[in-house]
């Protein structure tokens, strides 16, 4: 059974359209930089931080650090409520 935490937290970082494009981003090309994101759905560099940190809270998206940059990409293992939402973007 999904905790209503988990459900909440799942609901609110799908439920923004920035976060949403950043997940487009993210399918069309498997991993990119905080910078690469930002410049492809034209948004600040912190301003995608922010979302990028809410999409990693909701275990929606992973991130390896690789010497100075940081990769995100769609997590291996998604929360079963974001494969929908996901799968049609």
């Amino acid at each position: 059974m999904i905790k209503t935490k988990e459900m909440a937290n799942v609901f609110k970082a799908l439920a923004n359209y920035r976060r949403l494009e950043i997940l487009r981003a993210l399918k069309r090309k498997k991993d990119l930089t905080v910078g690469e994101i930002a410049g492809q759905i034209k948004l600040s560099f912190k301003s995608t931080s922010r979302h990028l940190a809410v999409l990693a809270s909701a275990r929606i998206v992973d991130r390896e650090q690789i010497s100075l940059e940081v990769y995100y990409e769609i997590a291996s293992e998604l929360p079963a409520l974001a494969r929908p939402a996901v799968s049609m973007l």
